[in-house]
């Protein structure tokens, strides 16, 4: 059997199972619980063990893992590669069998993993090579959002970008989103992985900013209504802009992406802007006199 450290990775009460200081418990051989409670009692996991996912390999090998980390088999139990046992046991005892080449090596069995009623623990391992290290889990952030192609927004606005499309001088104008999408507007997900390792990211578009180009600029939370004739001269009910003068104007309308990632153990968020722009013209409405 391989040889377990005495680190415990869990020192909580769960279910009501208590272990008196002193008296036999039910620990894997090598451990000792290094955390008591008030009435010097070490308080357990005992919590339903997770899906190991595949493995392979008769001494180690990999599997899928929660949070993006493969799970290890080590001689039938499944657990998550630490790395480099530091220091290195003396080459006199037993994890080494016999062995001068190599390094022992860390593998963690959470609460759970290692079945009901089992504290989380440390394994010591030999290997001839060390395991991968893992990536920088925001690099495979970057990578799935690059997947992802995000676009701007395709923009619909009144008075349209064409000749005969004037809108008037202190008339409600609307802008919404054309058309939106998972490139557009979101939410799209995807993974990036490599060597075993994967990170999750899903992005959406949390608001878009018009900047009408007379210096205002108006900030929607949604993508907008879109336009019908029906509604007349009505003011847009959640995204609209009045001009109090007459000229050509370049609207930009800016999506503000926001992207929450998570994997390897790490969770984070990035930010992206995307811009698409317009032309609108603005006229004054004419007074007819006699």
């Amino acid at each position: 059997m391989r040889w377990l450290t005495g680190r415990l990775l869990a020192v909580s009460a769960v279910a009501g199972l208590l272990v008196g200081l002193g008296t036999p418990t039910a620990f894997a051989e090598g451990v000792t619980c290094v955390s008591y409670n008030l009435f010097g009692v070490c308080t357990l996991w005992a919590e339903t063990p997770a899906d190991p996912g595949d493995s392979s390999g008769s001494g180690s090998g990999s599997g899928g893992g929660s949070n993006g980390i493969p799970i290890m088999e080590i001689d039938g139990q499944s657990c998550l590669p630490v790395g480099l046992a530091d220091p290195q046991p003396p080459k006199t005892e037993a994890v080494w069998e016999g062995r001068t080449d190599g390094a022992i090596y860390l593998c963690e069995v959470p609460p759970g993993l290692g079945g009901m009623f089992v504290v989380g623990y440390l394994i010591q391992y030999w290997s001839l090579t060390a395991p991968s290290a893992p990536p920088d889990p925001e690099m495979l952030a970057q990578q799935a959002v690059t997947s992802m192609q995000l676009q701007a927004v395709r923009v619909g606005i009144v008075p349209e970008a064409r000749a005969e499309s004037v809108g008037l001088v202190g008339m409600p104008n609307w802008m919404w989103v054309s058309a939106p999408d998972a490139q557009t507007f979101g939410p799209v997900t995807r993974t990036a992985s490599v060597d075993g390792w994967t990170v999750s990211a899903t992005a959406k578009v949390s608001s878009v900013s018009w900047d009408m180009g007379d210096r205002h600029v108006v900030t929607c939370a949604g993508p907008g209504t879109p336009y019908d004739a029906t509604y007349g001269i009505s003011p847009s009910p959640d995204c609209g802009h009045t001009y109090s003068r007459q000229g050509s104007y370049t609207v930009r309308a800016t999506s503000h992406w926001v992207v929450t990632w998570s994997g390897i153990g790490q969770a984070g968020t990035i930010t992206l802007d995307l811009t698409q722009a317009t032309d609108v013209t603005i006229g004054e409405a004419q007074v007819l006199t006699q």
